[in-house]
């Protein structure tokens, strides 16, 4: 249906009204000499309203006579009206053949990169490792080797256990399954102690293969020995070994931060202007005046790529820019308000930093008060694994 409306538009139609008393003998003989009519609406009795193609509308004319109706045209529709309105005004002409060339040149190239991932999280600087392996915002198509891009991805990343890429009109569509950690292959006669990567005190210590150097409720020192890559035996004497086992210990993570009693605070007014500017390609034209009519302001930009299909891309984007207002306003504490302010500022930053919670064994919080402040100290003590390979050297 949709491409007979289409095609009807492309090869011209025109809207008539007959009016008459013969209107069901002309609509016969219509089909019976296999006339297109279509979109019939009766008015009246005596009235119709119908399309035609533009080729028949002599023939309808001629049956009319016959049927003794009258023929009125109501509206023409489609390409070929069009070129008729316009056919006087060359630059129309020049400037739609202008954009059908343009149009047609930039179906050869890449406008947009689109990466889907199996679970949405984006693999670190995963687009510039794409980039950097041949394929780019306005790339040729021709020139883009699918498969040697791959291969270049994959062997410069082992996160990445399989990769695809679709090239749909002006958009590549890039599929990304990420690997699983694979398990650690140990070489046993690749001699080695396990030393402290952190501060700390021991709590748990499980050596697998070699000599525990520690016990628990020692403090140890990065670089401390925790389990040696040797193992003595009565009858066999010294061994050399690749060092194996859990250590746990309690380690420390502090954080410091000065709060002043007086302070500068940045709040959003909720007044917000909007400016625009066009991108073509790398070519950027600003739409709105440069200058903020804000004295300080934060600024957000969202990038809309313009598409004619859901796949046909082009190298222009609109720049939305959004400007807020910010007031900068002079904030008094008191010594309790700096002091909750600061722990709460560093609780919240060591609560980002420790993924497991349970392993968080105790807070400690220390303030301490100075002339145009307070100083704020939290330090959590959390159990970790602690431990590295440090290679034995002979």
């Amino acid at each position: 249906m949709l491409l007979k409306i289409l095609f009807n538009y492309i090869i011209g139609y025109i809207r008539i009204s007959i009016e008459g008393y013969y209107i069901e003998r002309f609509i016969n003989i219509c089909r019976n000499d296999k006339i297109a009519i279509w979109n019939l609406k009766r008015d009246k009795n005596v009235k119709l309203e119908l399309n035609i193609g533009i080729k028949d509308l002599r023939k309808i004319k001629k049956i009319a006579r016959q049927t003794k109706c009258k023929v009125k045209i109501l509206r023409k529709k489609g390409l070929p009206f069009i070129f008729n309105r316009y056919k006087k005004r060359k630059i129309f002409f020049v400037f739609l053949l202008l954009i059908v060339i343009l149009l047609s040149i930039s179906s050869n190239f890449i406008w947009n990169i689109q990466i889907i991932e199996e679970d949405n999280k984006k693999l670190e600087n995963i687009q510039n490792d794409i980039s950097d392996c041949g394929l780019t915002i306005g790339k040729l198509k021709a020139q883009i080797n699918t498969k040697e891009i791959i291969n270049k991805v994959r062997l410069k990343r082992d996160d990445i256990a399989w990769m695809g890429i679709e090239l749909k009109g002006t958009n590549a569509i890039i599929k990304i399954v990420k690997s699983t950690s694979k398990p650690e292959i140990i070489d046993e006669t690749d001699y080695c102690n396990i030393v402290s990567d952190k501060q700390g005190v021991i709590t748990k210590i499980n050596a697998q293969n070699g000599t525990i150097a520690v016990k628990v409720g020692d403090t140890v020192n990065i670089g401390t020995p925790l389990i040696n890559g040797w193992m003595e035996g009565k009858y066999t004497g010294i061994r050399y070994v690749h060092a194996k086992g859990e250590i746990e210990a309690k380690v420390w993570h502090t954080k410091s931060k000065k709060i002043n009693y007086q302070t500068t605070e940045r709040k959003e007014t909720g007044n917000i202007e909007n400016k625009y500017k066009i991108k073509i390609n790398n070519f950027e034209i600003n739409l709105s005046k440069r200058l903020s009519k804000f004295q300080i302001y934060d600024t957000i930009d969202a990038e809309n790529k313009f598409k004619i299909f859901s796949n046909f891309y082009l190298p222009i984007s609109l720049i939305k820019i959004t400007n807020k207002e910010i007031k900068e306003e002079q904030e008094k504490y008191t010594i309790e308000e700096a002091k909750n302010i600061g722990i709460q500022q560093l609780q919240e930053e060591l609560d980002n930093e420790i993924q497991d919670k349970e392993k968080i064994v105790n807070k400690i919080i220390n303030t301490y008060e100075k002339e145009d402040g307070i100083e704020v100290n939290v330090t959590y003590e959390v159990l970790e694994s602690i431990g590295t390979n440090e290679k034995i050297l002979f």
